[in-house]
């Protein structure tokens, strides 16, 4: 199977070149920045799993190229899809997977309407990953593991053939039936965890350590927890008490790729992840919630 993978940054660059290390075929579209990145020195990974060298094989998006893949990811921010879309257009056929591996939910309902809901899956990550000055992926923590799984949680021969492919490298990448449900449950992680270490500009270990920072932890996981679920989201059982052990049982230093971005400067999905929770919702219900979003607001406010 033809593999393309949308940008080539801490998360795509990182599961794409597992990908290629377990010997599939693939190939990233980037931009041209990164593109020279990448001719000049190649992709490469620092993991603790591992590292990587390898010289990818590179389309520059907006190139004018005349091919098709048989699954598309997506590993770019939230507020880069538009252009996305638009730049992948020309490699989707009707036998093409869309694969996203975004956080949040809301770029579910885009996709679906420019590609239909046959052709996209479900899909996540937990890494904990970045970009240094030099352009390599640095990859610091224990966790390096994919979800994906079908929408509508019907599995077809091709999707086992997709499996097949995806599977078996040296980064778990695992298939789902429950994929919709485990995305929520991964959203509403990252909304606690981000918006935590954002909103405190702290890794999560001072934050947990202080009494009143374990009840702000608990307080934004009620309230995003609320808010989902006037959404439609469903959970599995117990869930705020496994996602409080397991921000206990981070490493100190761990920070949210949110928080990262602000660290850099860059622009955040504070519109993604937290707006969307917000537009449909009694914003009254939920103060803390509001707060890291105005918070995030103001940094992108003050950044542009």
């Amino acid at each position: 199977m033809k593999i393309l993978v949308v940008g080539a940054g801490a998360v795509g660059g990182y599961f794409g070149a597992r990908l290629a290390e377990k010997g599939e075929d693939v190939t990233f579209l980037v931009r041209e920045r990164r593109l020279q990145e990448l001719k000049t020195s190649g992709l490469e990974i620092n993991s603790l799993h591992g590292d990587i060298h390898l010289t990818p094989r590179l389309i520059e998006a907006g190139a004018d190229e005349d091919e098709t893949f048989d699954v598309i990811i997506l590993s770019t921010k939230a507020y880069h899809l538009e252009q996305v879309l638009h730049d992948i257009a020309p490699f989707v056929s009707e036998h093409t997977y869309i694969l996203p591996l975004l956080n949040g939910m809301a770029h579910l309902k885009q996709l679906v309407d420019r590609f239909g809901e046959q052709r996209v899956l479900g899909g996540l990550c937990f890494i904990e990953s970045t970009l240094d000055a030099q352009g390599r992926i640095l990859q610091t923590s224990p966790s390096h593991h994919l979800l994906f799984g079908p929408l509508p949680g019907t599995r077809t021969d091709r999707l086992e053939e997709l499996k097949q492919h995806l599977t078996g490298t040296a980064a778990p990448i695992n298939y789902s039936d429950t994929i919709t449900r485990d995305m929520w449950n991964k959203y509403l992680f990252i909304t606690t965890f981000s918006g935590v270490t954002s909103l405190f500009r702290s890794s999560i270990g001072p934050i947990r350590s202080q009494e009143q920072g374990m009840m702000m932890i608990r307080r934004l996981a009620t309230e995003a927890k609320a808010a989902m679920e006037r959404q439609g989201a469903i959970f599995i059982e117990n869930i705020e008490q496994i996602q409080e052990k397991q921000i206990l049982q981070m490493n100190e230093t761990m920070k949210s790729s949110l928080q990262r971005d602000i660290e850099k400067g860059n622009d955040v999905e504070s519109e993604h992840l937290f707006g969307k929770l917000l537009m449909t919702s009694d914003i009254k219900r939920y103060p803390l919630l509001l707060s890291v979003y105005l918070n995030l607001q103001i940094y992108r406010s003050i950044r542009s």
